[in-house]
């Protein structure tokens, strides 16, 4: 491995779904990958091994995926490599950098219990630390249980870093306890393991929240005890709810769950860029990037210190989500190349039920041009099976709004579109331009504003209040589906 090459990774915890949290912390990981022509490893740290399971694995790997986030190596499993922490844990006690611990949880506690009674912060008194080498081999030879804790300095000064965001951090010794590195149970700490798998990844970067400033000075105690090279670090600034209380799983639910925006219409790329801006800032303010340009504009000194504010509220009654990330959303949906958007409209309207083979071979001009037209008032995929319906299907709702204020209010129309659908049906050429001629002459005859019979014809024929323009509907519906429709219109008076 060259001196300049960049190698960063994403460790997840397979103990639920891929949230956004996490996946906001793998984007940037990857963008600063391949913005410096690095490497993005990923590992599995599933060592918790009541909690982790391989649905929660195959759930983050996919939402990865779908989110277009690739990786270089892996996926390695924490789990596959406990042997090498131990070993690293032992390598410790040799080198005199660690130490067995006999303390039982019970004198522990009394020991807090007697520190929160004088109002005295609690750390660890290094009783055990003190022990002779034949006290420590009497204990071990009564088959007492023990952890093993590393022997922190007990002189001037700290831990200090760079960190690439917050800047200079120190810690003095003074206050970092002899901390456990190891379970009486044999079972390593993560501090422990994600220091010795960063090491062997030769890891240069580590990019994660900010709630990980904390076990920092102790993981480069760790790397320094071992010999180990220590990393350049970079926290993030954490996502807050409205509240200001941390985004979580246990919190939000779903809510923050990157499945859920698959599920709810979201494009892949727009909450990628959503996700990106939620603690990243450009010196051009800009908020929408290709894949190309984020890559281009990318840098760690953009990561704000601040906190960011991801706003889940009630946007609609069927949907709970940042407002931002809806508009965010939109403007891809309505403005992504054609050809790009079809897959994506094609798998909404398969689980929609709505698809036909033939939007994807005849009629696909026909499909790519309904699309173009009525994406341009859509937020969400999932808008192409609801308000799309009409366009793909003869079945379809009618809003009751609509019909009060387009239809019964005038109850005329049920007279009068039936005759436009004879004039319609007459039309030699069904354009929107032979439609809207024959719509004007039909206002002049009967005098009426233009507004009464128009609204009345889009809600016939889409069952909706508003939409695009009327006489593009006309066209893209064709001749046999709109005459039909204005015929059955006496059904809703």
């Amino acid at each position: 491995m060259s001196k300049e090459e960049v190698r960063v990774r994403f460790a997840p915890s397979p103990t639920g779904y891929l949230h956004i949290g996490g996946a906001r912390t793998a984007i940037y990981n990857w963008l600063y990958a391949r913005k410096t022509g690095g490497k993005l490893i990923l590992r599995i740290e599933d060592t918790d091994a009541e909690r982790s399971t391989e649905e929660s694995i195959q759930g983050i790997l996919d939402g990865l995926r779908w989110l277009g986030i690739d990786w270089d190596e892996g996926p390695y499993f924490q789990s596959h490599y406990v042997e090498e922490h131990r070993a690293a844990a032992e390598r410790l006690l040799a080198a005199g950098r660690a130490y067995k611990c006999f303390c039982t949880r019970e004198e522990l506690e009394e020991k807090r219990e007697r520190a929160r009674e004088l109002k005295l912060d609690y750390h660890y008194d290094g009783t055990c630390r003190r022990l002779s080498p034949a006290e420590v081999a009497a204990k071990e030879a009564a088959g007492l249980p023990y952890t093993i804790r590393l022997k922190v300095p007990r002189e001037e000064g700290g831990v200090a870093f760079d960190d690439l965001v917050y800047g200079r951090i120190e810690k003095k010794y003074a206050d970092i306890e002899d901390f456990v590195i190891v379970r009486s149970n044999g079972q390593p700490l993560y501090v422990l393991s994600n220091a010795v798998d960063d090491a062997r990844d030769r890891i240069t970067h580590v990019i994660r929240g900010q709630d990980g400033i904390a076990n920092t000075p102790k993981q480069i105690l760790i790397y320094r005890a071992l010999g180990l090279p220590v990393p350049q670090f970079a926290h993030m600034s954490l996502t807050l709810d409205p509240k200001r209380a941390k985004i979580s799983k246990r919190s939000h639910g779903e809510l923050v769950a990157v499945h859920f925006y698959r599920e709810h219409g979201f494009l892949p790329w727009a909450l990628v860029n959503f996700l990106v801006l939620l603690g990243w800032s450009n010196p051009e303010s800009r908020e929408f990037f290709s894949r190309e340009e984020l890559i281009a504009a990318f840098d760690l000194k953009g990561i704000n210190r601040a906190n960011s504010v991801f706003n889940v509220q009630k946007n609609d009654p069927k949907f709970i989500t940042d407002p931002k990330a809806i508009s965010m959303n939109a403007h891809y949906l309505r403005t992504m190349p054609l050809v790009e958007l079809e897959p994506y409209v094609r798998a909404e309207l398969e689980r929609a039920g709505l698809w036909r083979e033939e939007f994807a071979g005849e009629r696909r001009e026909w499909f790519l041009r309904t699309v173009d037209l009525i994406r341009s008032r859509y937020h969400l995929l999932t808008d192409f099976a609801t308000q799309g319906r009409p366009y793909f299907a003869d079945d379809f709702p009618m809003e009751e709004k609509a019909l009060n204020k387009n239809l019964r209010k005038h109850p005329q129309l049920a007279e009068w579109l039936p005759q436009l659908a004879d004039r319609f049906a007459a039309l030699e050429e069904f354009t929107a331009a032979a439609t809207e001629e024959v719509v004007r002459a039909m206002l002049a005859e009967l005098e009426i504003k233009a507004g009464i019979l128009i609204n009345g014809i889009r809600t016939a024929v889409t069952g909706q209040l508003k939409g695009p323009g009327l006489f593009d509907i006309l066209e893209i519906l064709g001749r046999e589906r709109v005459v039909a429709r204005l015929r059955r219109v006496g059904d809703y008076f």
